[in-house]
């Protein structure tokens, strides 16, 4: 018996709680602004961080958070470094984080698991699987897709 249906048919029907918020850390402007359309369209607050630098800082601000999309190639602090400083926080280290990444490769997502992160999402992204990914994401399910 597989027990993957019912998780699958759970996230399908996993109803997205309101003030749901994603702090996504993206230094390109034009995959932010894909990413905000996307997530408000699924009714997600979304918070803006171009930067790995402060982002603990920044995300303890927040009221709530229930994941963080974080891009690998930042400038300043790159998302491994950004990673550790966020699981070593008391308040986030229970927040999952998915790495969101255009160096999409088998190797590359093998490297984000070994570094604790929660998910792996390539780019470019898919505007037609992207919500089911996040929706799955927050049903608490793992998303480990590059292509």
């Amino acid at each position: 018996m597989s027990e993957t249906a019912p998780a699958t048919q759970s996230a399908a029907s996993y109803e997205i709680p309101k003030g749901t918020t994603v702090l996504v850390v993206e230094d390109n402007v034009s995959n932010f602004v894909l990413i905000a359309r996307l997530l408000g369209y699924m009714g997600i607050h979304c918070e803006w961080k171009t930067s790995g630098y402060e982002v603990v800082e920044y995300a303890d601000t927040l009221p709530r958070l229930d994941l963080i999309l974080l891009d690998i190639r930042l400038p300043y602090e790159d998302g491994f470094s950004a990673l550790r400083k966020i699981k070593a926080s008391e308040r986030l280290k229970n927040v999952p984080v998915v790495a969101v990444t255009a160096e999409a490769s088998v190797q590359q997502m093998n490297k984000a698991r070994k570094a604790n992160f929660d998910g792996f999402i390539g780019k470019p992204l898919d505007p037609d699987r992207f919500p089911d990914q996040i929706r799955r994401i927050l049903a608490g399910e793992p998303v480990w897709e590059y292509e």
